[in-house]
């Protein structure tokens, strides 16, 4: 499975919109954390299921988007973060060492 960069905002609005399920990885390129995370996060990115759409933001070049995600899914800003939106509303928030793909699917089912 492969990650949709995020790169505009329109996007956000797309995956309010969306009835399926979206998993939103919000990545720092300046933080060890975040980095520990992201390695965690892809090595079991291939868990999700098929219908589940990855969407990956590096929050560094894009802080608009990142404003945007806690805005429109009303959610606190955390980097890393890790979210699962289903049916438009977020579901499950995860942050810095709390992030887990094994946690995401108990929630997605």
């Amino acid at each position: 499975m492969s990650w949709i960069k995020l790169e505009n905002i329109s996007q956000l609005q797309d995956i309010k919109a969306d009835e399926g399920i979206s998993v939103i990885f919000k990545h720092s390129t300046r933080c060890s954390i975040s980095m520990m995370a992201k390695k965690s996060v892809d090595m079991d990115l291939d868990d999700l299921p098929a219908t589940v759409k990855p969407y990956f933001l590096d929050l560094i070049a894009h802080r608009d988007i990142s404003k945007g995600i806690a805005d429109i899914f009303d959610v606190e800003h955390e980097s890393p973060q890790l979210l699962v939106i289903k049916n438009g509303d977020c579901i499950l928030d995860q942050s810095h060492s709390g992030i887990s793909i094994e946690e995401a699917l108990e929630v997605i089912g």
